[in-house]
């Protein structure tokens, strides 16, 4: 197999990578065969998976400027995935210049590549974890020169919570990073349930056994134990809803409008809660 020119050194391109399949869904260009078949199996179960990350995306994109219109410029992106267009920094210094982000994954093509996109960028970092270490996170020197944790901080842990089994203790990974955050502070969450899917849940499982099969499992949670990563936080209106749900406002753009109008986007959940 060809290694592309782009794919950092060390890095094994014979093993799918949940970040890079993301990449393919949203039509991205940095993944490798393998994730595209990998891709391609889950979507003969759930076709619609592009349509769900669309709008996972677009809820992103709505909660970043909530935060921002809350006073909030500072940004913990962990999970964040290959950078594409409408990034978290993005989105958040074109509402306010001063918002500070730094992004957090374990993939080391999605940590290249977001070096390579922000070697510009100010006020940005980049940090090599993961989510189940939550304290090598908060403990990284981007974290502390990006960041004041003395202050409220908008957490994102979008679509990534539901690649953690209960056996990583995923609850207690965002218990330890809530308690790391000011009062004020904001958690941004989306996760993936069989409940909204458009599909039996026979037949959406499929889907679940693709990402099983390439060793990333994906856990497909109810509403009711989505919520329990709040704990410590207060919902905001209007709560832990579907992605297209949780406050529409027109901003999306024509391709995340389109994604929201399919019933695929009301896959899973979304939601905000403010540290108390």
């Amino acid at each position: 197999m060809e290694r592309p020119a782009w794919a950092p050194p060390g890095i094994d391109i014979s093993v799918p990578s949940v970040s890079r399949i993301y990449d393919y869904y949203l039509g991205g260009s940095h993944n490798f065969e393998v994730d595209r078949q990998a891709a391609r199996r889950a979507m003969e179960f759930m076709p619609g998976l592009p349509k769900i990350m669309q709008a996972n995306r677009a809820f992103m994109r709505r909660a970043v400027r909530y935060a921002v219109s809350e006073g909030i410029t500072q940004f913990l992106d962990i999970g964040s995935g290959i950078p594409t267009f409408g990034n978290v920094h993005e989105i958040a210094q074109a509402a306010s210049p001063e918002a500070r982000v730094v992004y957090v994954d374990h993939d080391p093509v999605a940590v290249a590549h977001s070096q390579a996109v922000l070697a510009d960028a100010e006020r940005t970092g980049v940090v090599a974890a993961d989510l189940r270490k939550p304290r090598e996170i908060l403990a990284a020197p981007e974290v502390a020169r990006v960041l004041d944790l003395s202050r409220p901080v908008a957490l994102l842990l979008v679509a990534v919570l539901h690649f953690l089994e209960d056996a990583d203790e995923p609850y207690a990974a965002v218990a330890e990073l809530r308690e790391s955050l000011a009062p004020g502070s904001l958690l941004i969450l989306t996760h993936a349930s069989y409940e909204g899917i458009p599909l039996s849940e026979e037949d959406a499982a499929g889907t679940v056994e693709v990402y099983r099969d390439i060793r990333n499992p994906l856990v497909m949670r109810s509403g009711e134990r989505i919520e329990g990563f709040f704990e410590g936080f207060e919902l905001i209106e209007p709560g832990l809803v579907a992605m297209p749900n949780w406050r529409p406002d027109g901003t999306d753009g024509p391709e995340d409008d389109s994604a929201a109008e399919d019933p695929y986007a009301f896959s899973g959940f979304a939601g905000v809660g403010r540290k108390t």
